[in-house]
């Protein structure tokens, strides 16, 4: 079987997202690029019972192969991974906080400085399109821009990113700011933070989570590690 690893992992990724309660069921969606097209989930089979020639595999054309049809979002996955080829995995879920802003149909503004984990000063809700439709493609795209995460009108949210674990994270942190901008909207008032602040977020969000040797020596604004005291302590 072609892709036989990429297969176990988007199963895998897929159960995570339920056990971490950020999806129910077999809502939700998951693509992942290969050469010359995409693999993706099959419409309506539960991520515990899925096994691995189960995944769809489609061409750059938008033509799918094999015995199972593709998730009823593959069209926004398509477009997607074709316009943005920065990314290699789009990942969909019905994530809880995300969908309740989603019904509400309200953008996540800086509450906080991890917004800047989506890429930009604010994370935007699309308009709403029904699901399956080119329409809710276009409306994803222009709210995605190019951040690394939306969500969509009165139905949940996509998140982006250039590996399953780097996507899954995208995931986490927007439904956990979506929990504390809800939390925020029930106190009755937030502190935004300005263009400037988050401007200074994103320069240092460049150099976040990375070692030395994977960090751009010009970069005027970056986390700073303590001085190095040498290879070991002996």
């Amino acid at each position: 079987m072609k892709h036989l690893a990429i297969r176990e992992d988007i199963i895998a990724t897929c159960k995570r997202m339920n056990a971490s309660g950020l999806n129910i069921g077999s809502a939700g969606n998951l693509s992942v690029r290969i050469a010359g097209g995409l693999l993706i989930t099959p419409s309506g089979i539960a991520y515990d019972t899925m096994r691995p020639e189960q995944i769809v595999e489609m061409d750059d054309e938008g033509r799918y192969y094999g015995d199972f049809v593709p998730s009823s979002e593959w069209r926004f996955h398509y477009d997607i991974l074709k316009a943005r080829p920065d990314v290699n995995v789009v990942l969909h879920s019905h994530a809880t906080n995300c969908s309740i802003l989603a019904c509400c149909r309200l953008d996540i503004p800086a509450i906080h400085y991890m917004v800047g984990v989506s890429g930009g000063n604010i994370i935007k809700c699309s308009d709403y399109a029904p699901f399956g439709t080119k329409a809710l493609s276009v409306a994803a795209l222009a709210a995605l821009e190019d951040r690394m995460a939306c969500l969509l009108g009165n139905h949940g949210v996509i998140a982006l990113g250039k590996s399953t674990a780097a996507a899954f994270n995208v995931l986490q942190e927007v439904d956990n700011l979506a929990r504390l901008y809800i939390g925020t909207l029930q106190i009755g008032k937030s502190v935004i933070l300005s263009e400037a602040d988050m401007n200074v977020v994103l320069q240092r969000f460049k150099t976040y989570g990375k070692q030395l040797k994977d960090i751009d020596p010009n970069l005027t604004e970056r986390v700073e590690p303590p001085v190095h005291g040498g290879a070991s302590r002996g």
